[in-house]
């Protein structure tokens, strides 16, 4: 099995969330720290299709922080599931919105009682490991105006609130926001298929009053950029809206 690398900082364990302790922790990955480990292990341990998506890949940051994320995922879950990293397997859930194989991605095997998460931005890659589905979302921040392009997206909430904030503080607001609410709808399964306007998640920087059965909270990540967990604490039985 191949050693993790110093690439990855653990985080704290998500809570409090009732989970068991082992089986909530979030990593950090950064895509500039030693690049040519992480290069190595990538030739030993990524499959035919990481490949095809990282070469898919225009910018070379990109491409760089995409292997990153992806040796640092196998690396994980081998640990966890007791393989080496390259014989870990892949399936997707069935999509909470419509049945088709494009919901969370999960191991192979089903009877496999965890849940993982993955999210990369800039240099940064976020994974979260959970007893129970799980979303995570990074993000470099942006700017008032790319705030101001999503308008009509949002809760109507949230949208007040954006529209109340200073053009200073709009960007940070923003970013709070979205990064929430990408880690929920990833953590139900349905990515963006499901609309960002259904469910309030807020703003600001206080406690986030998650949707019903779930609990999302900000993490703490290096300036520049914005990140966010979500975590089921059961089993979600449907979704409306």
């Amino acid at each position: 099995m191949a050693r993790t690398p110093r690439l990855l900082t653990p985080g704290a364990p998500i809570g409090p969330l009732g989970l068991p302790r082992a089986a909530s922790r979030l990593w950090l990955a950064d895509a500039t720290r030693r690049p040519a480990v992480v290069e190595e292990l990538a030739r030993r341990v990524l499959d035919e299709t990481e490949w095809d998506r990282a070469a898919a890949l225009s910018r070379t940051a990109d491409r760089r922080c995409y292997v990153t994320a992806h040796v640092a995922l196998r690396l994980l879950l081998g640990a966890q599931l007791g393989i080496a990293a390259d014989r870990v397997r892949f399936r997707r859930e069935p999509c909470p919105c419509c049945g088709g194989p494009h919901g969370r991605p999960a191991p192979a095997d089903p009877g496999v009682p965890l849940h993982f998460a993955l999210s990369h931005s800039g240099d940064l890659a976020l994974l979260a490991f959970a007893a129970t589905p799980v979303g995570v979302d990074v993000q470099t921040r942006g700017s008032a105006e790319a705030a101001d392009e999503v308008k009509g997206v949002l809760h109507p909430r949230e949208e007040a609130e954006l529209a109340a904030c200073s053009e200073a503080g709009r960007p940070d607001a923003f970013a709070r926001v979205w990064v929430r609410k990408e880690a929920y709808l990833k953590g139900l399964g349905t990515g963006l298929a499901r609309s960002p306007s259904l469910d309030y998640l807020g703003t600001g920087t206080g406690a986030v009053d998650g949707p019903p059965g779930w609990r999302v909270e900000d993490i703490t990540v290096p300036p520049g950029y914005a990140a966010a967990v979500a975590v089921a604490v059961e089993e979600p039985s449907g979704l409306t809206g």
